[in-house]
């Protein structure tokens, strides 16, 4: 599929850079600066932080927050380890940054396999660690078409590694994305990821299972629950919002709500922001952009 876009992101994004953590690497970071209080946001899988948060940016530091984000490994500008990909290491990584910019603690958003992250940073890193915000995820992936989706990451790496930019385009193709400079920015982003490590992140998403402690971490917790996704149970992500002692808030929206409706996605995850940190944001609506 011949490419006729400039390949560059739709909207300003924050600055970027790459933070080096001894013993750990080089880790991709964007970080808007300022004095707010700081949100790290974690994204979900195949995806990274500029996919899953391009839409989100511009209004949460416009409501006064300072908005880091990291590229889990293998996905994006992602850390590219000679280990597996494992869900503990991305929250390591994580925190480590927190630590390593002086920013802690924050609240921590997690998107679908970002949320996993942000339940791992809570038990693991509880010192990096004010509020956990858990969006579109669940507290396990034990699900058969979850199960299904995990098994076909073998053929799908293959595939990757073969024909990444023209793999992704069809594929967004195949679901509907219009066929114009967003749609190319999004292939080219996708086609940065490591085959191996995304394959690996389904699996383990598939092992992961944090109801045996969930309850433990000391951290508040609020849930966005997606009340019309058609990826992630959405039995899963009430089953989540009852297994923690926190405010519950309800997007009417897919998986992918956060990118398609994210303005408003937004000011959904500035309430639930606020409840974490005790602030009463309910309501609130942002400024016209």
């Amino acid at each position: 599929m011949r490419d006729r876009f400039v390949v560059e992101p739709p909207v300003a994004l924050p600055p970027g850079y790459v933070v080096h953590v001894p013993g750990r690497g080089e880790l991709f970071v964007r970080d808007s600066g300022g004095e707010g209080p700081a949100v790290l946001l974690l994204h979900g899988w195949i995806f990274q932080s500029d996919l899953n948060w391009y839409r989100t940016y511009k209004p949460l530091i416009a409501a006064g927050y300072r908005v880091l984000a990291i590229d889990h490994r293998g996905h994006g500008r992602g850390l590219r380890a000679e280990q597996p990909f494992r869900l503990s290491e991305c929250a390591a990584d994580a925190a480590a940054v927190v630590d390593r910019l002086g920013c802690g603690p924050v609240t921590a958003v997690g998107y679908s396999m970002g949320g996993a992250i942000a339940q791992l940073m809570g038990r693991d890193h509880a010192a990096q660690v004010s509020g956990l915000v858990l969006c579109a995820t669940s507290r396990d992936w034990q699900d058969p078409r979850m199960a299904a989706a995990f098994a076909a990451m073998g053929l799908v790496r293959v595939t990757l590694n073969l024909f990444p930019y023209a793999f992704w385009r069809r594929a967004l193709a195949r679901e509907g994305f219009p066929d114009d400079a967003t749609t190319a920015w999004v292939a080219a982003e996708l086609s940065r990821g490591s085959a191996r490590d995304i394959a690996e992140a389904g699996r383990e998403l598939g092992r992961f299972d944090s109801r045996p402690w969930l309850r433990s971490v000391a951290a508040p917790v609020a849930v966005v629950v997606n009340t019309r996704d058609r990826t992630l149970a959405v039995r899963k992500q009430y089953e989540l919002a009852a297994g923690v002692d926190g405010a519950r808030f309800e997007f009417d929206g897919d998986h992918m709500a956060v990118v398609g409706q994210g303005r408003r996605y937004a000011e959904t995850l500035l309430e639930a922001i606020g409840a974490v940190a005790g602030e009463d944001r309910v309501g609130v609506r942002l400024p016209a952009a």
